[in-house]
């Protein structure tokens, strides 16, 4: 198993249903906040990124909700990040409160060129800085099982 990232949140109210749990939608927010705590801490600034000829965007997002996270809760948000490929990358977060797990899933970025919006190869220096977090069972875009 690689490096895992996890940013920490702390639910506000306002985060919260009538059922006294967090919304949904939230969720993907949450990974929102902590993926741009992961590029800052590892890669670079968000603002940076343009300046160096490339965007993020996301391609695909499916959350698997376990448990409600409530007002107050501490959620630490792990970031594994599950395959590096040509174009885009893939991040399994985990969304756990005192180590139970609250939801899972997967986000699928797509890197693009910011003035154009087209399609563009993850920059090599991304792929360097997120190759620690990479699971094991993740594979980068080039690389064979095994080596």
């Amino acid at each position: 198993m690689g490096q895992i990232f996890a940013h920490r949140l702390r639910v506000r109210y306002s985060e919260c249903d009538q059922q006294g749990v967090v919304f949904n939608g939230h969720y993907l927010f949450f990974y929102d906040v902590a993926l741009t705590e992961l590029w800052r801490a590892v890669v670079c600034g968000p603002e940076e990124m343009p300046a160096a000829g490339y965007d993020l965007v996301v391609a695909e997002a499916r959350i698997r909700y376990r448990e409600g996270a409530r007002f107050d809760d501490l959620v630490d948000v792990e970031m594994p990040v599950a395959r590096l490929g040509t174009t885009s990358m893939v991040v399994r977060p985990r969304f756990l409160v005192e180590g139970r797990l609250m939801a899972d899933g997967e986000v699928r970025h797509v890197f693009i060129d910011p003035g154009s919006k087209a399609k563009r190869e993850m920059p090599g220096s991304v792929r360097a800085a997120l190759a620690p977090y990479l699971e094991e069972t993740g594979q980068a875009a080039g690389t064979v099982s095994g080596s």
